[in-house]
């Protein structure tokens, strides 16, 4: 009887372990998941300067996850953007890119 009780409490644990850590990979650290809430306001308006390219994928329309790479590369090489229509320069993303997210974005 003892057995059997622990072992349904050492599964219960390992499951609730998992569902909890679910939404986290590996790689991620806190200080990661902090800025992701910052990126990401209530609004849903994304962070061309602080996002990943998960984030920037997520929240841009018609943006995938190899062109919102090629926005955080920009970044990293260039530096912060000083301005929305700065995205132009990224290679791949065009006007109609910027103006159909315009809304949906911000410094």
């Amino acid at each position: 009887m003892f057995t059997s009780t622990f072992r349904a409490l050492c599964v219960t644990l390992a499951l609730g372990g998992a569902f909890y850590t679910h939404g986290l990979s590996a790689a991620e650290s806190p200080t990661e998941t902090q800025a992701a809430q910052v990126s990401t306001p209530a609004e849903g308006q994304v962070s061309i300067n602080d996002a990943t390219a998960e984030q920037l994928a997520a929240g841009m329309n018609g943006i995938g996850l190899k062109k919102a790479q090629a926005i955080v590369s920009y970044r990293e090489q260039y530096g912060p953007f000083t301005a929305i229509d700065q995205l132009k320069e990224v290679p791949g993303i065009g006007n109609a890119l910027v103006e159909r997210n315009s809304a949906r974005l911000k410094l």
